[in-house]
């Protein structure tokens, strides 16, 4: 079987790719023109279609995706969403899944020139743009970014972690994004959140991509940001996105 699968991965993936570059070619005018002619509003419906475009993406690998989430978010506050990273399809899950919350991301700002749909979305959509390497125009722009979720009643995404885990397995959160995110939207309702089998994509390479994986992401139990002590509301947030972490 595994043989098999292995074998199937081949044009499978020449697939993935083919329709993956497609959705991202041809959302790039449509952004603009949702932008354009709807403004904000018209550009985030352009992006929700773009991304269940790009999760449909996966039916090609035999891939399937699901949500659970048992907790009602308020609609009429910002949020601090705060996830595990295993793929880039953890964006695709919690921009879609989490769409009325309106998510906003953190990116290194590499990704805002080059890629099509990709980096007009982060140009124009009113996420941050970060140099990892310079503290001085990054936490400025984190400090920046939080007020302006606040102030908007938007959502910040944050992958702690950093970079993608390459087998699932959680690794150490650096806490200084998600500390200035605190202190500038206090009033924000922070959302741990779990993905899984992400990383099953790539477990191989670019190429062939895995098969059959089916990615899920899962809310965790909301947390005032007044609730605990700074170090202990991290540790709480950290305890409640690993504990269902599958490896």
């Amino acid at each position: 079987m595994k043989l098999i699968k292995k074998i199937l991965s081949y044009p499978l993936s020449v697939l993935f790719y083919i329709s993956f570059g497609l959705t991202l070619v041809i959302f790039h005018p449509i952004q603009w023109l949702g932008l354009t002619i709807g403004g904000a509003k018209g550009h985030r419906t352009t992006i929700n279609l773009m991304n269940l475009g790009l999760l449909r993406c996966l039916h090609t690998l035999g891939g399937t995706f699901s949500f659970s989430n048992t907790y009602k978010l308020p609609k009429d506050r910002s949020l601090i969403i705060v996830s595990n990273h295993q793929s880039m399809f953890d964006i695709a899950l919690i921009s879609w899944f989490l769409r009325k919350h309106k998510p906003k991301f953190i990116s290194k700002i590499e990704l805002g020139k080059g890629i099509p749909s990709v980096s007009f979305n982060l140009r124009n959509g009113g996420h941050a743009l970060i140099d990892r390497k310079n503290p001085k125009q990054s936490i400025p722009a984190l400090s920046e970014f939080g007020k302006f979720i606040s102030d908007n009643k938007f959502s910040a995404v944050i992958f702690p972690e950093g970079t993608r885990s390459r087998d699932g397995k959680p690794k150490e959160f650096a806490p200084t994004g998600l500390k200035i995110l605190l202190k500038k939207a206090p009033d924000s309702l922070v959302v741990p959140v779990t993905v899984n089998n992400g990383w099953k994509l790539l477990k191989h390479g670019n190429f062939p991509l895995g098969i059959g994986m089916h990615m899920t992401l899962e809310v965790k139990e909301p947390i005032e940001i007044n609730e605990l002590p700074t170090e202990e509301l991290l540790d709480t947030i950290r305890e409640r996105i690993i504990s269902t972490i599958i490896t």
